[in-house]
């Protein structure tokens, strides 16, 4: 099946989810009431200018969706649980894995696959371009547009603002006290934070994931990075993404890797835009935030789920890295 839009690849999604759909005043509702245990999309949108999506469902059979599609739009969120596999026109077959994540998209072309008992739990907020033609550059007309990303590559980060704006949305979803006001206030923000972002220097989250370029090791020496040691990085990566709670030492990743340890931390740094310690610590957080929001699980059942055999020294790092107690995190929420 070859779908041409956002819309039908949703709907051809949601068919074979065998989701019905429910309207109500602030959302709409994808759901099998004969089989809950599928699981839900809910979505928050502005038609035609962008959409809010909050997914938690597990696939009831294998399929696959080949797509053509011809739109410019931007998408960006947080995957807290399962695998994407898609190929790209002319590219190898590749994977997405828990993670936050942005992406440009336009004259996308490929196949996407589905497996029987997968489960997919995320937020995605995805943005048309008629939003910055119709909404934002007759009042900005200087302002950052779509171009100023490469199409159709998946960055593996997102300032950590932006993260915690998605993740006030979810909450409130999960209150049901979402509104399309607040919703459009929030992607407004989210706007300006990327503005800032690739603006204000050329060196930013974002071009440092593509410039592969040079790198620092020690005081005196550089190397430059070839294809295979970034291929050795993203596999660093993605290892790192299956395995937060008990992520392997440097050493032994870097032999799991083939690559050596001074490179490996040095290229992840500037591929990722962060260490491989920031990078296992912001996928703990992030889940342990959304965890927090959305569950009536204790602190120490939180702090075990990502990977602390302390609760203190989840609560400190936590703390560190959100400004708030995991206890006063939720009692705010």
């Amino acid at each position: 099946m070859l779908v041409r839009s956002t819309e039908e690849f949703k709907a051809a999604v949601l068919r074979k989810m065998s989701f019905d759909k429910f309207v109500t005043e602030n959302y709409t509702l994808y759901t099998n009431k004969d089989r809950p245990e599928l699981g839900y999309l809910t979505t928050y949108s502005r038609a035609g200018y962008y959409e809010l999506g909050i997914a938690d469902y597990t696939i009831p059979k294998d399929f696959s969706l080949s797509f053509a599609n011809p739109e410019h739009i931007m998408r960006f969120g947080l995957v807290y649980k399962g695998v994407t596999e898609f190929q790209l026109e002319d590219s190898p077959v590749s994977s997405f894995t828990p993670s936050s994540f942005f992406v440009v998209e336009k004259d996308l072309k490929g196949q996407q696959n589905w497996k029987k008992g997968q489960h997919y739990h995320g937020i995605e907020i995805t943005i048309y371009e008629k939003y910055f033609t119709d909404i934002i550059k007759p009042n900005f007309p200087n302002i950052m547009d779509f171009d100023a990303f490469i199409k159709n590559y998946t960055y593996i980060y997102l300032p950590l603002e932006i993260t915690e704006v998605i993740r006030q949305l979810q909450s409130l979803a999960n209150k049901n006290s979402l509104n399309g006001l607040y919703l459009e206030s929030k992607i407004l923000e989210c706007i300006a934070i990327l503005i800032n972002e690739v603006t204000n220097s050329p060196e930013n989250a974002f071009t440092n994931q593509i410039n592969y370029g040079n790198i620092n090791i020690g005081n005196n020496r550089i190397i430059k990075l070839t294809s295979s040691d970034i291929s050795a990085i993203q596999k660093a990566h993605d290892i790192l993404s299956k395995n937060y709670c008990e992520p392997p030492s440097i050493e032994a990743l870097s032999k799991m890797v083939f690559l050596n340890e001074q490179k490996l931390k040095a290229g992840f740094s500037k591929y990722y835009h962060m260490s491989i310690g920031e990078y296992t610590n912001h996928i703990k957080m992030t889940i342990a935030a959304n965890l927090l929001s959305t569950t009536d699980l204790s602190i120490d059942d939180i702090a075990s789920r990502v990977g602390y055999n302390y609760s203190a020294n989840f609560s400190k790092m936590f703390k560190k890295t959100y400004g708030k107690t995991p206890l006063k995190f939720r009692r705010t929420k």
